[in-house]
């Protein structure tokens, strides 16, 4: 079991969204959170190091901190505003 943690900029991001959009990627917190990666995409170029997580028409990225069970969620946007 990992323990999600948010940056204060990616908690902003996911309070502004409408209650749908917050439940659904709620859900797909809780997949990281049970260590479920399953269609997770590593990212290149300048995000290399960090991973993606779809939850409908928008990203999750995040990053795993080395061995110990943490994940970071960085930015929570629309996919067309994300990277």
């Amino acid at each position: 079991m990992y323990k999600v943690v948010f940056e204060k900029e990616a908690e902003k991001e996911f309070l502004k969204l409408d209650k749908s959009a917050q439940i659904l990627i709620a859900k797909k917190l809780k997949d990281l959170q049970n260590g479920n990666f399953s269609g997770d995409k590593a990212l290149k170029g300048k995000y290399k190091g960090k991973f993606r997580k779809r939850a409908g028409d928008y990203r999750i990225i995040y990053y795993k901190e080395n061995n110990i069970l943490v994940i970071t969620i960085i930015r929570i946007a629309h996919r067309k505003e994300v990277y």
